[in-house]
Protein backbone atom coordinates (compact mmCIF):
# COMPACT_ATOMS: atom_id res chain seq x y z
CA UNK A 1 0.00 0.00 0.00
CA UNK A 2 1.24 3.33 -0.86
CA UNK A 3 1.93 5.91 2.17
CA UNK A 4 2.46 9.57 1.96
CA UNK A 5 4.05 11.91 4.59
CA UNK A 6 3.52 15.39 4.91
CA UNK A 7 5.80 17.08 7.36
CA UNK A 8 5.42 20.57 8.44
CA UNK A 9 9.17 22.39 9.40
CA UNK A 10 8.79 26.12 10.48
CA UNK A 11 10.13 28.44 13.62
CA UNK A 12 10.34 31.48 14.97
CA UNK A 13 9.18 34.52 12.08
CA UNK A 14 9.87 32.45 9.26
CA UNK A 15 6.47 30.70 7.23
CA UNK A 16 6.25 26.91 7.75
CA UNK A 17 7.59 24.77 5.00
CA UNK A 18 6.31 21.85 3.47
CA UNK A 19 8.25 18.86 2.75
CA UNK A 20 6.22 16.02 0.52
CA UNK A 21 7.71 12.62 0.26
CA UNK A 22 6.09 10.22 -1.49
CA UNK A 23 6.85 6.99 -0.71
CA UNK A 24 5.91 3.51 -2.89
CA UNK A 25 7.09 0.27 -1.24
CA UNK A 26 10.05 2.68 0.50
CA UNK A 27 11.16 4.42 -3.20
CA UNK A 28 10.87 7.95 -3.74
CA UNK A 29 9.38 8.37 -7.07
CA UNK A 30 11.56 11.17 -8.68
CA UNK A 31 9.56 13.32 -10.70
CA UNK A 32 10.19 13.64 -14.62
CA UNK A 33 11.00 10.08 -14.38
CA UNK A 34 7.27 8.41 -15.07
CA UNK A 35 7.34 5.69 -16.31
CA UNK A 36 6.14 5.14 -20.14
CA UNK A 37 5.87 9.28 -20.64
CA UNK A 38 7.79 10.73 -22.59
CA UNK A 39 7.73 14.36 -21.91
CA UNK A 40 6.83 16.91 -25.04
CA UNK A 41 5.61 20.18 -25.59
CA UNK A 42 1.47 20.20 -26.69
CA UNK A 43 -0.37 23.36 -25.72
CA UNK A 44 -3.50 23.50 -27.83
CA UNK A 45 -6.58 26.13 -27.50
CA UNK A 46 -9.13 24.82 -25.08
CA UNK A 47 -12.46 23.84 -27.15
CA UNK A 48 -14.17 26.31 -25.18
CA UNK A 49 -12.15 29.29 -26.87
CA UNK A 50 -12.36 27.39 -30.39
CA UNK A 51 -16.09 27.93 -30.02
CA UNK A 52 -16.06 31.15 -29.25
CA UNK A 53 -17.35 33.49 -31.83
CA UNK A 54 -18.24 37.01 -32.54
CA UNK A 55 -20.39 37.55 -35.42
CA UNK A 56 -19.83 41.70 -35.25
CA UNK A 57 -15.85 41.07 -34.98
CA UNK A 58 -15.50 38.43 -37.34
CA UNK A 59 -17.54 40.66 -39.94
CA UNK A 60 -15.91 44.11 -39.46
CA UNK A 61 -12.46 42.81 -39.18
CA UNK A 62 -12.57 41.05 -42.54
CA UNK A 63 -14.01 44.24 -43.81
CA UNK A 64 -10.92 45.36 -45.37
CA UNK A 65 -11.46 49.04 -46.79
CA UNK A 66 -10.17 52.27 -46.44
CA UNK A 67 -12.61 55.64 -45.46
CA UNK A 68 -12.13 58.35 -47.91
CA UNK A 69 -9.60 60.11 -47.14
CA UNK A 70 -10.86 63.71 -48.23
CA UNK A 71 -13.45 63.08 -45.84
CA UNK A 72 -13.69 62.94 -41.81
CA UNK A 73 -14.57 59.77 -40.86
CA UNK A 74 -18.33 59.42 -39.31
CA UNK A 75 -18.79 56.12 -37.09
CA UNK A 76 -22.23 55.18 -36.38
CA UNK A 77 -21.42 51.75 -36.04
CA UNK A 78 -19.93 51.67 -32.19
CA UNK A 79 -22.88 51.11 -29.15
CA UNK A 80 -21.08 53.65 -27.10
CA UNK A 81 -22.27 56.55 -25.71
CA UNK A 82 -19.75 58.05 -24.73
CA UNK A 83 -17.75 57.95 -27.80
CA UNK A 84 -18.11 61.61 -28.83
CA UNK A 85 -17.94 63.69 -25.48
CA UNK A 86 -21.75 64.58 -26.08
CA UNK A 87 -24.00 62.78 -23.54
CA UNK A 88 -21.40 63.05 -20.19
CA UNK A 89 -23.07 61.31 -17.36
CA UNK A 90 -24.60 63.31 -14.50
CA UNK A 91 -21.98 65.25 -12.16
CA UNK A 92 -24.00 63.60 -9.23
CA UNK A 93 -22.90 60.03 -10.46
CA UNK A 94 -19.18 61.18 -10.59
CA UNK A 95 -19.18 63.04 -7.53
CA UNK A 96 -20.62 59.42 -5.27
CA UNK A 97 -17.42 57.61 -7.43
CA UNK A 98 -15.00 59.80 -6.30
CA UNK A 99 -16.55 60.19 -2.21
CA UNK A 100 -16.56 56.29 -2.23
CA UNK A 101 -12.44 56.10 -3.56
CA UNK A 102 -11.45 58.86 -1.29
CA UNK A 103 -13.27 57.10 1.69
CA UNK A 104 -11.15 53.99 1.48
CA UNK A 105 -13.59 51.55 2.67
CA UNK A 106 -14.39 49.78 -0.67
CA UNK A 107 -10.26 48.90 -1.73
CA UNK A 108 -11.24 45.28 -0.45
CA UNK A 109 -12.88 42.05 -1.90
CA UNK A 110 -16.62 42.39 -1.61
CA UNK A 111 -18.59 39.21 -1.63
CA UNK A 112 -18.86 37.60 -5.01
CA UNK A 113 -22.38 38.64 -5.21
CA UNK A 114 -21.69 41.80 -5.03
CA UNK A 115 -22.27 44.02 -0.89
CA UNK A 116 -25.13 43.28 0.90
CA UNK A 117 -26.02 46.88 1.14
CA UNK A 118 -25.18 47.48 -2.47
CA UNK A 119 -28.28 44.34 -3.50
CA UNK A 120 -30.63 46.19 -1.19
CA UNK A 121 -30.05 49.79 -3.07
CA UNK A 122 -30.54 47.85 -6.51
CA UNK A 123 -33.43 45.64 -4.56
CA UNK A 124 -35.29 48.95 -3.49
CA UNK A 125 -34.93 50.99 -6.52
CA UNK A 126 -36.46 48.07 -8.55
CA UNK A 127 -39.20 46.98 -6.50
CA UNK A 128 -42.61 47.68 -7.06
CA UNK A 129 -45.49 45.57 -5.74
CA UNK A 130 -46.07 43.92 -9.27
CA UNK A 131 -42.70 42.18 -9.01
CA UNK A 132 -41.45 42.88 -5.39
CA UNK A 133 -37.38 42.47 -4.89
CA UNK A 134 -35.63 41.61 -1.98
CA UNK A 135 -31.28 41.83 -1.55
CA UNK A 136 -31.32 38.14 -1.77
CA UNK A 137 -33.34 38.76 -5.04
CA UNK A 138 -30.09 40.72 -7.11
CA UNK A 139 -26.56 39.49 -8.07
CA UNK A 140 -24.62 41.90 -8.85
CA UNK A 141 -22.12 41.41 -12.17
CA UNK A 142 -19.13 42.68 -13.78
CA UNK A 143 -21.65 45.02 -16.46
CA UNK A 144 -24.65 44.02 -17.99
CA UNK A 145 -22.59 40.86 -20.42
CA UNK A 146 -21.53 39.30 -17.38
CA UNK A 147 -25.04 39.02 -15.90
CA UNK A 148 -26.49 37.33 -19.51
CA UNK A 149 -23.32 35.18 -19.19
CA UNK A 150 -23.96 34.13 -15.61
CA UNK A 151 -27.92 33.59 -16.39
CA UNK A 152 -27.50 31.35 -19.34
CA UNK A 153 -24.49 29.17 -17.73
CA UNK A 154 -27.21 28.80 -14.61
CA UNK A 155 -29.90 27.69 -16.93
CA UNK A 156 -28.45 25.91 -19.67
CA UNK A 157 -26.36 22.66 -19.91
CA UNK A 158 -24.65 21.93 -23.57
CA UNK A 159 -26.77 20.21 -25.51
CA UNK A 160 -29.57 22.21 -24.65
CA UNK A 161 -30.91 25.26 -26.78
CA UNK A 162 -31.93 28.67 -26.45
CA UNK A 163 -34.31 31.11 -28.16
CA UNK A 164 -33.05 33.92 -29.37
CA UNK A 165 -33.94 36.92 -31.42
CA UNK A 166 -33.51 37.56 -34.91
CA UNK A 167 -32.40 40.36 -35.22
CA UNK A 168 -30.46 40.58 -31.77
CA UNK A 169 -27.58 41.29 -29.79
CA UNK A 170 -24.89 38.85 -30.80
CA UNK A 171 -23.59 38.50 -27.80
CA UNK A 172 -26.32 35.99 -26.89
CA UNK A 173 -25.02 33.40 -29.65
CA UNK A 174 -21.27 34.19 -28.80
CA UNK A 175 -22.14 33.02 -25.00
CA UNK A 176 -24.09 30.30 -26.17
CA UNK A 177 -21.80 28.72 -28.73
CA UNK A 178 -18.41 28.98 -25.99
CA UNK A 179 -20.96 26.91 -23.52
CA UNK A 180 -22.29 24.03 -25.99
CA UNK A 181 -25.39 25.40 -26.33
CA UNK A 182 -27.42 24.77 -29.74
CA UNK A 183 -29.04 28.43 -30.82
CA UNK A 184 -32.73 28.97 -32.35
CA UNK A 185 -33.17 32.25 -33.87
CA UNK A 186 -37.23 33.42 -33.89
CA UNK A 187 -38.11 36.39 -36.41
CA UNK A 188 -39.09 39.78 -35.02
CA UNK A 189 -41.50 41.67 -37.47
CA UNK A 190 -39.64 44.92 -39.38
CA UNK A 191 -43.36 45.44 -40.37
CA UNK A 192 -44.65 45.52 -37.29
CA UNK A 193 -42.29 47.37 -35.15
CA UNK A 194 -39.70 44.51 -34.51
CA UNK A 195 -42.94 42.41 -32.91
CA UNK A 196 -42.00 38.79 -32.30
CA UNK A 197 -43.61 36.58 -34.64
CA UNK A 198 -45.35 34.48 -32.22
CA UNK A 199 -46.35 31.47 -33.91
CA UNK A 200 -42.47 30.75 -35.38
CA UNK A 201 -41.25 31.68 -31.87
CA UNK A 202 -43.43 29.11 -30.40
CA UNK A 203 -42.60 26.85 -33.02
CA UNK A 204 -38.89 26.54 -31.94
CA UNK A 205 -39.75 24.92 -28.48
CA UNK A 206 -38.91 21.45 -27.75
CA UNK A 207 -37.73 19.28 -24.97
CA UNK A 208 -34.20 20.68 -25.12
CA UNK A 209 -35.49 24.51 -24.42
CA UNK A 210 -33.76 26.30 -21.63
CA UNK A 211 -34.80 29.31 -21.93
CA UNK A 212 -36.28 32.49 -24.23
CA UNK A 213 -34.46 35.31 -24.64
CA UNK A 214 -36.51 38.41 -24.68
CA UNK A 215 -34.38 41.76 -25.29
CA UNK A 216 -36.42 44.72 -24.34
CA UNK A 217 -36.07 47.50 -25.57
CA UNK A 218 -34.04 46.31 -28.49
CA UNK A 219 -30.31 46.34 -29.85
CA UNK A 220 -30.53 46.62 -32.77
CA UNK A 221 -33.88 47.85 -33.39
CA UNK A 222 -34.35 50.18 -31.02
CA UNK A 223 -37.81 49.07 -30.60
CA UNK A 224 -40.11 48.80 -27.52
CA UNK A 225 -42.63 46.27 -26.96
CA UNK A 226 -46.29 47.42 -25.97
CA UNK A 227 -47.68 45.62 -22.46
CA UNK A 228 -50.21 43.41 -24.63
CA UNK A 229 -47.50 41.91 -26.71
CA UNK A 230 -45.34 41.67 -23.75
CA UNK A 231 -48.18 39.77 -21.99
CA UNK A 232 -48.47 37.00 -25.36
CA UNK A 233 -44.98 36.79 -25.50
CA UNK A 234 -45.37 35.80 -21.28
CA UNK A 235 -48.37 33.43 -22.51
CA UNK A 236 -45.85 31.46 -24.82
CA UNK A 237 -43.42 31.11 -22.35
CA UNK A 238 -46.17 30.10 -19.37
CA UNK A 239 -47.91 27.24 -21.83
CA UNK A 240 -44.20 25.98 -22.61
CA UNK A 241 -43.29 25.84 -19.23
CA UNK A 242 -40.02 28.24 -20.44
CA UNK A 243 -37.89 30.87 -18.05
CA UNK A 244 -37.47 33.90 -19.61
CA UNK A 245 -33.78 35.41 -19.65
CA UNK A 246 -34.73 39.50 -19.84
CA UNK A 247 -32.41 41.65 -20.87
CA UNK A 248 -33.20 44.82 -19.52
CA UNK A 249 -29.98 46.94 -20.15
CA UNK A 250 -31.91 49.96 -22.32
CA UNK A 251 -35.30 49.63 -19.82
CA UNK A 252 -36.87 53.30 -18.99
CA UNK A 253 -34.74 54.40 -21.90
CA UNK A 254 -37.82 54.88 -23.74
CA UNK A 255 -39.00 57.87 -25.80
CA UNK A 256 -41.92 60.48 -24.04
CA UNK A 257 -44.35 58.96 -26.66
CA UNK A 258 -43.69 54.92 -25.13
CA UNK A 259 -44.14 53.35 -22.14
CA UNK A 260 -41.73 50.82 -20.90
CA UNK A 261 -42.92 47.82 -19.11
CA UNK A 262 -40.82 45.50 -17.28
CA UNK A 263 -41.61 42.01 -18.31
CA UNK A 264 -41.64 40.79 -14.92
CA UNK A 265 -44.49 42.99 -13.77
CA UNK A 266 -46.43 41.56 -16.18
CA UNK A 267 -46.71 38.10 -14.59
CA UNK A 268 -46.73 36.15 -11.53
CA UNK A 269 -45.80 32.35 -12.99
CA UNK A 270 -43.00 32.55 -15.52
CA UNK A 271 -39.95 32.66 -13.43
CA UNK A 272 -37.96 35.57 -14.97
CA UNK A 273 -34.32 36.29 -14.97
CA UNK A 274 -33.86 39.82 -15.77
CA UNK A 275 -30.36 41.37 -16.59
CA UNK A 276 -29.55 44.92 -16.45
CA UNK A 277 -26.73 47.34 -15.40
CA UNK A 278 -25.28 51.01 -15.27
CA UNK A 279 -24.13 51.52 -18.70
CA UNK A 280 -26.83 53.25 -21.00
CA UNK A 281 -28.98 54.74 -18.84
CA UNK A 282 -26.76 56.71 -16.52
CA UNK A 283 -23.83 56.44 -19.85
CA UNK A 284 -20.75 54.90 -17.91
CA UNK A 285 -20.49 51.49 -19.86
CA UNK A 286 -16.50 51.35 -18.81
CA UNK A 287 -17.37 51.14 -15.26
CA UNK A 288 -18.72 47.63 -15.75
CA UNK A 289 -21.31 47.63 -13.38
CA UNK A 290 -25.07 45.38 -13.75
CA UNK A 291 -26.79 43.15 -12.15
CA UNK A 292 -29.44 40.10 -12.37
CA UNK A 293 -32.93 40.34 -10.73
CA UNK A 294 -34.64 37.10 -9.73
CA UNK A 295 -38.28 37.02 -9.97
CA UNK A 296 -39.70 33.95 -8.99
CA UNK A 297 -43.04 34.06 -7.05
CA UNK A 298 -44.20 30.80 -7.71
CA UNK A 299 -40.84 29.12 -6.53
CA UNK A 300 -39.75 27.39 -9.66
CA UNK A 301 -36.29 28.55 -9.54
CA UNK A 302 -35.97 27.31 -5.95
CA UNK A 303 -33.16 27.32 -4.24
CA UNK A 304 -31.00 25.08 -7.10
CA UNK A 305 -30.94 28.18 -9.53
CA UNK A 306 -29.98 31.00 -6.62
CA UNK A 307 -27.48 28.83 -5.05
CA UNK A 308 -26.05 28.04 -9.48
CA UNK A 309 -25.89 31.34 -9.47
CA UNK A 310 -24.04 32.20 -6.08
CA UNK A 311 -21.58 29.10 -7.13
CA UNK A 312 -21.01 30.65 -10.55
CA UNK A 313 -20.44 34.29 -9.19
CA UNK A 314 -17.65 32.87 -7.72
CA UNK A 315 -15.38 32.28 -10.77
CA UNK A 316 -14.33 35.55 -10.13
CA UNK A 317 -14.80 37.80 -7.41
CA UNK A 318 -17.45 40.29 -8.65
CA UNK A 319 -18.24 43.83 -9.91
CA UNK A 320 -15.92 46.67 -9.43
CA UNK A 321 -16.49 47.75 -5.44
CA UNK A 322 -15.66 51.23 -6.04
CA UNK A 323 -18.92 51.37 -8.23
CA UNK A 324 -20.78 48.86 -5.66
CA UNK A 325 -19.82 51.56 -3.20
CA UNK A 326 -21.46 54.35 -4.98
CA UNK A 327 -24.52 52.37 -6.24
CA UNK A 328 -27.22 53.24 -3.86
CA UNK A 329 -26.16 57.44 -4.56
CA UNK A 330 -26.16 56.64 -7.78
CA UNK A 331 -29.67 55.38 -8.16
CA UNK A 332 -31.19 57.01 -5.71
CA UNK A 333 -29.47 60.92 -5.97
CA UNK A 334 -29.14 61.42 -10.39
CA UNK A 335 -32.05 63.69 -11.10
CA UNK A 336 -34.38 63.14 -13.26
CA UNK A 337 -33.59 65.75 -15.39
CA UNK A 338 -30.32 64.05 -16.60
CA UNK A 339 -32.60 61.12 -17.86
CA UNK A 340 -34.56 63.20 -19.24
CA UNK A 341 -32.23 65.47 -20.97
CA UNK A 342 -30.36 62.17 -22.56
CA UNK A 343 -33.40 60.85 -24.23
CA UNK A 344 -34.56 64.02 -25.47
CA UNK A 345 -31.12 64.24 -27.39
CA UNK A 346 -31.90 60.29 -28.51
CA UNK A 347 -35.11 61.01 -29.74
CA UNK A 348 -34.18 64.29 -31.61
CA UNK A 349 -31.58 62.10 -32.96
CA UNK A 350 -33.92 59.66 -34.53
CA UNK A 351 -36.87 61.93 -35.54
CA UNK A 352 -33.69 63.73 -37.62
CA UNK A 353 -32.19 60.30 -38.70
CA UNK A 354 -35.41 58.74 -39.90
CA UNK A 355 -36.74 61.84 -41.66
CA UNK A 356 -33.60 62.11 -43.32
CA UNK A 357 -33.13 58.56 -44.29
CA UNK A 358 -36.87 57.84 -45.32
CA UNK A 359 -36.38 60.88 -48.15
CA UNK A 360 -33.36 58.54 -50.13
CA UNK A 361 -35.32 56.29 -52.92
CA UNK A 362 -34.12 52.87 -51.72
CA UNK A 363 -33.73 52.92 -48.03
CA UNK A 364 -36.73 51.97 -45.75
CA UNK A 365 -36.09 52.64 -42.08
CA UNK A 366 -37.78 51.76 -38.95
CA UNK A 367 -39.04 54.35 -36.54
CA UNK A 368 -37.34 53.46 -32.98
CA UNK A 369 -38.76 53.87 -29.83
CA UNK A 370 -36.52 54.06 -27.58
CA UNK A 371 -32.59 52.46 -26.52
CA UNK A 372 -29.67 53.81 -29.09
CA UNK A 373 -30.34 52.62 -32.65
CA UNK A 374 -32.13 52.61 -35.57
CA UNK A 375 -32.38 49.99 -38.25
CA UNK A 376 -32.28 50.76 -41.98
CA UNK A 377 -33.54 48.19 -44.42
CA UNK A 378 -32.08 48.41 -48.13
CA UNK A 379 -33.75 47.55 -51.15
CA UNK A 380 -31.05 45.84 -52.67
CA UNK A 381 -32.84 45.43 -55.98
CA UNK A 382 -32.48 48.35 -56.38
CA UNK A 383 -28.31 48.54 -55.48
CA UNK A 384 -27.60 45.64 -57.56
CA UNK A 385 -23.72 46.30 -58.24
CA UNK A 386 -23.65 45.32 -54.54
CA UNK A 387 -23.92 41.46 -53.15
CA UNK A 388 -25.08 42.13 -50.08
CA UNK A 389 -25.55 44.83 -46.46
CA UNK A 390 -21.71 44.13 -46.17
CA UNK A 391 -20.61 45.08 -49.48
CA UNK A 392 -22.69 48.12 -49.05
CA UNK A 393 -21.56 49.33 -46.38
CA UNK A 394 -18.18 48.90 -47.03
CA UNK A 395 -18.52 50.73 -50.05
CA UNK A 396 -19.93 53.32 -47.55
CA UNK A 397 -16.89 53.46 -46.01
CA UNK A 398 -14.77 53.83 -48.82
CA UNK A 399 -16.75 56.31 -50.56
CA UNK A 400 -18.32 58.10 -47.88
CA UNK A 401 -16.18 57.76 -44.84
CA UNK A 402 -19.61 56.62 -43.22
CA UNK A 403 -19.72 53.59 -41.11
CA UNK A 404 -22.66 52.04 -40.11
CA UNK A 405 -22.83 47.70 -39.14
CA UNK A 406 -24.30 46.06 -41.69
CA UNK A 407 -27.05 43.86 -39.88
CA UNK A 408 -26.10 40.08 -40.79
CA UNK A 409 -24.15 41.19 -37.52
CA UNK A 410 -27.15 40.03 -35.83
CA UNK A 411 -28.71 37.48 -38.18
CA UNK A 412 -30.61 40.05 -40.40
CA UNK A 413 -28.79 40.65 -43.73
CA UNK A 414 -30.15 43.71 -46.50
CA UNK A 415 -30.08 46.14 -43.35
CA UNK A 416 -27.92 48.20 -41.53
CA UNK A 417 -28.11 49.76 -37.96
CA UNK A 418 -27.66 53.33 -37.09
CA UNK A 419 -26.37 54.41 -33.63
CA UNK A 420 -28.43 57.82 -32.53
CA UNK A 421 -25.67 58.84 -29.88
CA UNK A 422 -23.22 61.30 -32.40
CA UNK A 423 -23.76 64.65 -31.95
CA UNK A 424 -26.68 66.29 -34.17
CA UNK A 425 -24.47 68.38 -36.76
CA UNK A 426 -22.60 64.47 -37.03
CA UNK A 427 -26.13 62.83 -38.22
CA UNK A 428 -27.17 65.69 -40.56
CA UNK A 429 -23.62 64.99 -42.37
CA UNK A 430 -23.96 61.75 -42.27
CA UNK A 431 -27.00 61.18 -43.48
CA UNK A 432 -26.35 63.43 -46.36
CA UNK A 433 -23.41 61.68 -47.25
CA UNK A 434 -25.88 58.45 -47.27
CA UNK A 435 -27.74 60.26 -49.36
CA UNK A 436 -25.18 61.28 -52.04
CA UNK A 437 -24.19 57.18 -51.82
CA UNK A 438 -27.58 56.00 -52.75
CA UNK A 439 -28.42 58.46 -55.12
CA UNK A 440 -24.85 57.19 -57.21
CA UNK A 441 -25.57 53.57 -56.81
CA UNK A 442 -29.57 53.85 -57.29
CA UNK A 443 -30.82 51.98 -60.17
CA UNK A 444 -34.64 52.18 -61.16
CA UNK A 445 -36.21 48.86 -62.10
CA UNK A 446 -34.98 49.00 -65.69
CA UNK A 447 -31.40 49.94 -64.77
CA UNK A 448 -31.24 46.98 -62.02
CA UNK A 449 -32.69 44.85 -64.71
CA UNK A 450 -30.06 46.15 -67.39
CA UNK A 451 -27.08 45.54 -64.96
CA UNK A 452 -28.14 42.28 -64.08
CA UNK A 453 -28.22 41.27 -67.70
CA UNK A 454 -24.69 42.84 -68.38
CA UNK A 455 -23.36 40.68 -65.52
Amino acid sequence: MDSYLIQVNGHGDHAPMLDVHLKNTGNIISPGKVKGRKPRWAVRASEMSKKTFNPVRAIVDNMKVEPNPKKAMISLSLGDPTVFGNLPTNDEVTRAVKEVLDSGQYNGYAPSVGYQSCREAVAAYYNCPEAPLKAQDVILTSGCSQAIELALAVLANPGQNILVPRPGFSLYKTLALSMGIEVKLYNLLPEKAWEIDLEHLESLVDEKTACLIVNNPSNPCGSVFSKSHLQEILAVASRQCVPILADEIYGDMVFADCKYEPIATLSTNVPILSCGGLAKRWLVPGWRMGWILIHDRRDIFGNEIRDGLLRLSQRILGPCTIVQGALERILHRTPPEFYHNTLSILKSNADLCYAALSAIPGLHPVRPAGAMYMMVEIEMEHFPEFENDVEFTERLISEQSVFCLPATCFEYPNFFRVVITVPEEMILEACSRIQEFCEMHYQGAEGAQDLECDK
